[in-house]
């Protein structure tokens, strides 16, 4: 998970008398950071317990999702997919970005991979999109842009895009659970969901989906360490006792089966299965060029606060908010993104979940190495983590969509209303029509409008003029006959 949501951390220790011991502890900076190599492997398990709950999560959003041609791709090798990276980009940022911050496929950024550019075009494609949203990444930040792009959009707009996409992936949780479904078309009725598959709660699946919930929820408010990774090894223990006792008809993508052997060699066959361009062959330049956009706009901004937050806490970051060396960490960010298109894992970003590794003493790149080497042994783990049934892993997304509102919801200023109606617009958008597309043009469109009608139309970035006329023309572009 990816947001500004953020964890108690504990003050940063004295540094040690002396300087650096060796060329190992000068290279990660541990004594001039007032650390030691024990917190530092400390907080690197900390971290990979918080976020281990992304390699069953990943999976199960990505896996049950069609693509254009009806096709799903296999969940054990989107474990696989989804531990490569996050090992691959973690590896990586410890050793570039010498902070310590992991990173994963971000939950949001693959909604936008399932729900929006996989009906419309192959899996290739959309994951070659993701690949293009991380090349546009790695450019924006070596030609100095990313920062002023980023600034472009007003705070508060950029936090009602981040709640937006929380109360999405708060309606996927609910929905792939089971708690909530679609009314059927025969119904004839304009109410388009409902409890249950019938009005009604029932069945042990959605019993556990709902225990689920209310355990993850005690645990985050007791602040419990791993609250979330805690939350789905207990359900899916209470699903396997349940699965052995009764008679449950179906638990949708998986049942929970302990598996003859939890160890099994890595599946690395979606690993290269992507095509650059083959998605704007399908959709058009102007909605292929829309959905990268989507696509490194649900990563860019939620990433940028995640880094800084972490950097903060961690006091990594100088009196005047600035972080030394952020533009290696923003690199790195960038090749995150676009290695989860290759792995077909969709784009990786920075986790807010690295909190937890500061927490413990954690305050250089050792402990996201750490975490990666953790990540690289969980490669071999993918029996486990493909046991594990919707009904245990989705009480993670209801938890995730509350701490990405409450870690946004403060900083968006509702006393000017020509960018606290665009932030609600692109909040509620987004969930209503199951489009974060949607929810970010409504929302830079009607600010864009709403600074002109107040007279303020020199306060909009021409950036935003840019991309609002884009969207404009985008949404028109049915009654111009041109899809």
């Amino acid at each position: 998970m990816s947001s500004s949501a953020t964890a108690p951390v504990d003050a940063v220790p004295p540094s040690p008398s002396g300087g650096p011991q060796n060329g190992f502890d000068r290279y990660f900076k541990i004594t001039e950071r007032g650390s030691s190599v024990a917190r530092e492997i400390r907080g690197g398990f900390a971290t990979f317990f918080a976020m281990a709950y992304i390699i069953v999560l990943n999976p199960i959003i990505l896996g049950s999702a069609h693509d254009m041609n009806g096709h799903q791709l296999n969940g054990g090798q989107l474990v696989t997919a989804t531990v490569l990276t996050a090992a691959f980009s973690t590896l990586l940022m410890g050793v570039i970005g010498n902070v310590p911050i992991a990173l994963a496929a971000g939950l949001g950024v693959n909604t936008v991979v399932a729900l929006q550019l996989a009906p419309r075009m192959t899996w290739p494609d959309a994951m070659g999109m993701v690949v293009l949203a991380g090349i546009v990444v790695m450019l924006l930040v070596a030609t100095g842009l990313r920062e002023r792009v980023m600034n472009a959009v007003p705070l508060s707009l950029r936090k009602g895009i981040a709640i937006g996409i929380g109360f999405f992936i708060l309606l996927i949780g609910l929905v792939d659970s089971g708690f909530v479904s679609r009314v059927p078309d025969a119904a004839h009725t304009t109410v388009p969901l409902q409890l249950g598959s019938d009005g009604h709660l029932h069945g042990w699946p959605v019993l556990i989906f709902v225990i689920g919930v209310l355990l993850t929820l005690a645990l985050i408010v007791r602040k419990v360490s791993g609250a979330i990774l805690i939350s789905i090894v207990a359900m899916t223990v209470a699903a396997m006792i349940v699965d052995a006792v009764a008679t449950v008809p179906s638990w949708g993508l998986t049942s929970p089966h302990w598996p003859g052997n939890p160890v099994a060699s890595p599946d690395f066959g979606l690993v290269g299965q992507v095509s650059l361009f083959g998605g704007f062959h399908k959709v058009g330049v102007l909605t292929g060029v829309l959905f990268v956009f989507t696509v490194l706009l649900s990563s860019f901004f939620d990433a940028m606060g995640t880094i800084l937050g972490v950097g903060d806490e961690a006091k990594l970051t100088k009196p005047d908010g600035t972080f030394p060396g952020i533009n290696r960490v923003l690199f790195v960010d960038g090749i995150a993104v676009a290695a989860g298109g290759v792995t077909s894992s969709s784009a990786n970003t920075c986790f807010v979940e690295s909190t937890a590794g500061v927490g413990e003493g954690a305050r250089t790149g050792l402990a996201s190495i750490v975490s990666g080497l953790l990540f690289t042994v969980a490669l071999f783990l993918t029996p486990v983590a493909t046991m594990v049934p919707s009904q245990a892993a989705t009480p993670a997304l209801v938890a995730v969509g509350f701490l990405i509102l409450a870690g946004s919801v403060r900083d968006i200023d509702w006393s000017d209303f020509t960018v606290a109606i665009p932030a609600f617009l692109a909040m509620v958008m987004m969930p209503f029509t199951y489009s974060i597309t949607n929810g970010i043009g409504i929302g830079f469109v009607s600010f864009t409008v709403l600074r002109i009608a107040v007279g303020r139309w020199r306060q909009v970035p021409v950036a935003m003029y840019i991309v609002s006329l884009v969207f404009v023309f985008y949404y028109a572009m049915p009654a111009l006959g041109l899809t």
